[in-house]
């Protein structure tokens, strides 16, 4: 059961981050500002966090969703750790999206720790806005 409760006056939280050395963030900005006119409330992590700042950063800020970009082809690792340290560090209710160049061959262990969308060039942001939403309402918000 999700911790929070649904509320009309509650806006879905999302951090969008690129953890490691990725600094292509063109996309996440676009990404931030899809959710952003989507009603939801962003926090943007900058550039270049590390997976533990990403899962602190999380935890502190409270939010709903992470979601991951990254285009580097070090989503194996990076995507994993975030998903790990969000556990240790008592997050472990929050969701994780991922996006980015993800081969098709990784989509199914990414699937099985929980992460999904997994989304790549050329996804439509409705759709992914649509993702991130459903998800929230099946899995946090849930009474």
């Amino acid at each position: 059961m999700g911790r929070k409760a649904v509320s009309a006056q509650r806006k879905i939280r999302v951090l969008v981050a690129k953890p490691g050395l990725d600094g292509h963030d063109r996309g996440a900005l676009v990404l931030a500002r899809a959710f952003r006119d989507a009603g939801m409330e962003v926090v943007y992590s900058g550039l270049l966090p590390s997976p533990e700042q990403v899962a602190q950063m999380a935890v502190d800020e409270d939010v709903d969703v992470v979601a991951l970009s990254l285009l580097n082809g070090a989503h194996m690792t990076a995507f994993p750790k975030v998903k790990r340290l969000l556990e240790e560090k008592g997050g472990s209710d929050i969701l994780v999206v991922g996006g980015g160049i993800i081969p098709e061959e990784d989509k199914p262990k990414l699937l099985k720790i929980g992460v999904t969308g997994l989304f790549g060039p050329g996804s439509s942001l409705e759709e992914i806005v649509k993702h991130v939403r459903a998800r929230v309402v099946q899995e946090r918000w849930k009474e």
